[in-house]
């Protein structure tokens, strides 16, 4: 499967993946009471300083780069729901939280781990255009190859491509 798009980079002050992206920072707990998936894009990263503006950009963001450990924290639905409603179709990071990623999966969200230093994906621009492929794990720019990211194992890509874990479950009847 190859999974296109343009790219947001979540960076520090000193231009490194931001790590340590919490569940509360990615979809807060004041808004847990939303239960419209449609309604949570509105508040995607409104509780991470800098990033409050992602859901004004819905349509034009379609992978997110990030650092080590994100998702960790609660196992809030709504902290994968909201990029969903984004039109989020991938996550890159370095690592992730068990419990996010597992969520990721059976919400049929790309989530995906950067292998090695990959520095061509972390000298990505906003709004670069990539494409990842998760048979072989390369992620490219037109000009090139930039990375790898670790390939899904193949439950996890049955599972994005049906849609999710219910949908996948239908398939298996």
């Amino acid at each position: 499967m190859i999974i296109e798009g343009a790219v947001m980079l979540l960076k520090d002050e000193n231009g490194d993946l931001l790590g340590d992206i919490d569940t509360d920072m990615i979809f807060h707990n004041r808004h847990l009471a939303i239960t419209d998936v449609n309604e949570m894009g509105k508040y995607a990263l409104g509780n991470l300083k800098g990033y409050e503006h992602l859901p004004s950009l819905k349509g034009k963001v379609q992978i997110l780069i990030a650092g080590d450990n994100f998702g960790s924290g609660s196992s809030r639905q709504q902290a994968v729901d909201c990029f969903k409603a984004l039109g989020i179709k991938a996550l890159l990071v370095r690592s992730v939280g068990a419990i996010y990623k597992r969520n990721a999966i059976n919400a049929a969200l790309g989530l995906f781990t950067i292998e090695g230093t990959s520095d061509g994906i972390v000298r990505s621009k906003d709004g670069d255009r990539i494409s990842l492929d998760t048979i072989t794990g390369d992620v490219k720019k037109d000009d090139g190859m930039i990375g790898r990211i670790a390939i899904p194992s193949g439950v996890q890509m049955d599972i994005l491509d049906a849609g999710g874990l219910f949908e996948y479950g239908r398939r298996c009847e």
